[in-house]
This record gives C-alpha cells, sequence and structure tokens, in this order.
C-alpha cells in the first residue's frame, strides 16, 4: 500500500477579514499546518509561532481599517518564516527601535517578535500585482533556537 508523505517545502496564506477573532483563527491554521506537515524539529518553538503570529494580526486589526492575509511557510528544513500583510503602508517605529516605555500598558507585541525570532523585518507594499497597498512583517523561528534566549 502507497503512503503518501506531506511535501518537504510548504506554504499555506490565509485571508483574514478585519475582525477581533483573526489573531485566534490565525494561530489555529498555523498550528495545524505545522501539525500536519510533521514539523518535529519546530515542535520546541510552536507556541512561540503561534505567539508571534497572533501578535502581528492583533497589531494588523487594531491599527489598520482593512483586511490583512497571513503567509507561513517552511524556508527549509528546521525554519519557518510567518509574514502578516495588513493594508498601512507605515512600518511600526517600534519594529525597528526602541518600542514600548517601562510604564507603557500597550506596545509590546513588535519587541516580543524582536526578541523571540531568529529573524524578522517588514517592508511596504506598493500596488502590484492584485492591486494591494500596505505592508508586510514578518519572522522567522528556528528549531534549535532558544527563541527566549535573548543574547542568542
Amino acid at each position: 500500500m502507497a503512503t503518501v508523505s506531506p511535501p518537504q517545502n510548504w506554504a499555506y496564506t490565509l485571508q483574514l477579514p478585519r475582525s477581533a477573532g483573526a489573531p485566534r483563527i490565525a494561530r489555529v491554521i498555523l498550528r495545524a499546518a505545522l501539525d500536519h506537515h510533521g514539523m518535529e524539529e519546530l515542535a520546541e518553538v510552536a507556541e512561540v509561532a503561534e505567539l508571534l503570529t497572533s501578535e502581528l494580526v492583533t497589531n494588523a486589526y487594531l491599527h489598520t481599517d482593512g483586511p490583512s492575509s497571513v503567509r507561513m511557510r517552511r524556508v527549509r528544513e528546521g525554519r519557518v518564516r510567518v509574514s502578516v500583510w495588513d493594508t498601512d503602508p507605515a512600518i511600526p517605529a517600534s519594529f525597528g527601535g526602541a518600542g514600548a516605555g517601562p510604564d507603557a500598558e500597550a506596545g509590546r507585541g513588535l519587541l516580543l517578535v524582536r526578541l523571540c525570532a531568529a529573524n524578522w523585518g517588514g517592508h511596504p507594499i506598493g500596488s502590484g500585482l492584485f492591486g494591494l497597498d500596505g505592508k508586510a512583517l514578518w519572522f522567522e523561528l528556528v528549531a534549535g533556537r532558544d527563541a527566549f534566549d535573548v543574547a542568542a
């Protein structure tokens, strides 16, 4: 009997309406993709992937008036990249700078991405193939890297 193995490299894109439930939906789909593709090498960072995805989708919901989308893909063995597109082309200053102050009650989500991801970034997106404007913020997680080890 032949068995079918999931492809080694994979990608999913999830279109999300502007909804308070979007972060949860993105987390569930991300976890399902990791589980389905047998990403055992990323098992120890799956919760971090869910947290960081939730933070980026939450920012899209809170700071834009339109939809968002999440693209998750296996870059290579032991590495996954998650990108979140939204309708605002401005890259948040806190994604490349100091971020929230010590007494701030909000604004720490992008700091978490910067501290926990192996690699991260963002870029504006002009009118392209589908006439989309906005930005994409992304992060990568790597198996075997302690996501909470800030010195790494």
